[in-house]
C-alpha cells in the first residue's frame, strides 16, 4: 500500500540541523500520523508521498519549506508587569525558557525568553527551527487505511486538541 490522503502512515527517521541530530523516531517509536490531514509540513507530506513499507527517504527542506526564515519582527518586548503576580516574576520566567502565550485572537504561541529587564522582558516567537535547513532521513514502517473514527477524531483524538502549528512533538505549543 502507498502513502496517499487518509492513510495511516509510522515513519521511522532522524531529522539533521546544521549536521547534528536534532529528532529522531525509530521503528520501534515510529512517527505515526493521518496523511493528507495538515499535521506535518506540506514539503515534509509530499517528499513521502507514494513510498511504500521499507521505502527509504532523504530529503532536505530550506527554511522557507519548513519553518520559515528568521524574522527580527517575531522579537517583541513585553511588559514585564504581565508576568508578575503581587509584584513578583513568575519563577517560570527565566532566560531560555519557552511559554505558551497566547495572541490576541486567543492563538497559543510558544515564545522564548531572550532578556528579562527592569520594565521589559524580550521574547522571540520565531519557531525554534526558523531560518534552518531540515535535512531528513529514514523508511516507511507501516501504511494502512484509516478507520472512520480515525479520520474523525485523529489518531488518538488530536482533533480536539490539535494547535495551530505543525507540532509532531507539541513544539507548536499546544501542550498536548
Amino acid at each position: 500500500m502507498k502513502i496517499s490522503d487518509n492513510k495511516v502512515v509510522a515513519l521511522s527517521y532522524v531529522l539533521e540541523v546544521e549536521g547534528a541530530e536534532r529528532d529522531r523516531a525509530d521503528a520501534d517509536k515510529p512517527l505515526e500520523f493521518i496523511f493528507g490531514m495538515g499535521y506535518l509540513l506540506p514539503k515534509f507530506e509530499a517528499a513521502v508521498l507514494g513510498k511504500e513499507v521499507g521505502e527509504s527517504f532523504d530529503f532536505v527542506l530550506s527554511p522557507e519549506e519548513g519553518y520559515g526564515v528568521y524574522s527580527a519582527s517575531a522579537l517583541i518586548d513585553l511588559p514585564r508587569t504581565m508576568f508578575e503576580a503581587d509584584g513578583k516574576m513568575d519563577p517560570r520566567i527565566t532566560v531560555g525558557a519557552t511559554i505558551p502565550m497566547m495572541t490576541n485572537d486567543g492563538r497559543v504561541v510558544p515564545g522564548r525568553v531572550l532578556e528579562i529587564g527592569a520594565e521589559k522582558v524580550k521574547m522571540d516567537f520565531n519557531h525554534e527551527l526558523a531560518g534552518k535547513t531540515l535535512h531528513f532521513t529514514g523508511s516507511v514502517v507501516s501504511v494502512r487505511e484509516a478507520t472512520d473514527k480515525e479520520l474523525a477524531e485523529g489518531l488518538h483524538g488530536e482533533l480536539a486538541h490539535r494547535c495551530s502549528g505543525n507540532c509532531s512533538d507539541c513544539e507548536g505549543g499546544c501542550g498536548k
